[in-house]
């Protein structure tokens, strides 16, 4: 796999991560977002996705998980022969086998991958698994680049599988953890419940995990809300009823709306989880 041209769909956080440790492996980098804004040094900023697609041999898409289709058709019309496009995005099984057939159709090679925890702090080391008949080829030169990616499986949908299952747990988690340390905030109880969580799950520190959850559902939550609506569609494509997907995805949405209504603002992201709680609960009596 002779791959010389790097292309990133979406410029947000993990785009501009990728675009920078990638970056030495490949002759050129560019990359098109539709609110692009700085682009890195060595980075040239595409006037539009066709520029983009058509000049690239290693297209990645870095978008919402709301965008994975709608992007993988777009750029679909201008892909060439041969091209690889590897969809790091968190979307259903049902998505990404609509995406690849997409990109098949005009001859390029659809590669998912499940991105199994945050990209921060793991940069292009993060563990990605990844699926489609190039699969195990690009996971060998992914490796080669200092990438941990692992093929999974030949088809398209086992490794978003994997991925959005275990969402539904991690997202979840985050959920319980807000809903319940909020909750015990309000009641002046928090010093009692702490202590019971770390009897019973001793391997936890409730407290910085809890800051950490906190943290990153205040910076993401806009995008956590949508991976979990994915999931939700990963659960009824497998034909249960989402019951839990949806909570978690209005949990997360509505940390969304607090923290663009400017209820979070200015907090430090390394800041205890008490003081999230407490701008939460200050609005609730505003």
């Amino acid at each position: 796999m002779h791959l010389q041209h790097l292309g990133l769909l979406g410029y947000g956080e993990v785009g501009r991560i990728f675009a920078a440790g990638l970056g030495a492996h490949f002759a050129s980098v560019r990359v098109w977002d539709i609110d692009l804004r700085n682009p890195a040094p060595g980075v040239q900023a595409c006037a539009s996705m066709q520029d983009l697609a058509q000049n690239c041999d290693l297209v990645i898409s870095a978008v919402t998980a709301a965008n994975t289709l709608a992007v993988a058709q777009e750029a679909a019309q201008y892909l060439r022969a041969g091209t690889v496009f590897l969809d790091l995005n968190s979307a259903s099984p049902g998505t990404k086998v609509q995406a690849a057939q997409a990109v098949e159709a005009v001859g390029a090679h659809y590669v998912e991958a499940g991105v199994m925890t945050s990209v921060p702090p793991h940069g292009i080391r993060v563990l990605m698994l990844l699926g489609g008949p190039q699969a195990q080829t690009l996971a060998v030169r992914c490796k080669a680049m200092g990438m941990d990616a692992t093929a999974v499986a030949p088809t398209i949908g086992v490794a978003s599988a994997i991925k959005m299952c275990r969402s539904v747990m991690i997202k979840g988690l985050e959920a319980l953890v807000i809903e319940s340390y909020t909750t015990a905030r309000a009641y002046g109880v928090e010093a009692h419940v702490l202590p019971t969580l770390a009897e019973t799950f001793p391997s936890i520190d409730w407290e910085k995990t809890g800051g950490y959850f906190f943290s990153r559902v205040a910076q993401h939550g806009k995008r956590r809300a949508e991976e979990m609506r994915e999931c939700a569609t990963t659960v009824r494509e497998a034909g249960f009823a989402p019951t839990m997907a949806q909570a978690i995805a209005e949990k997360h949405q509505w940390v969304a709306d607090q923290a663009r209504a400017g209820v979070l603002a200015d907090l430090d992201p390394s800041a205890p989880w008490q003081v999230y709680a407490d701008a939460l609960l200050a609005a609730r009596q505003a």
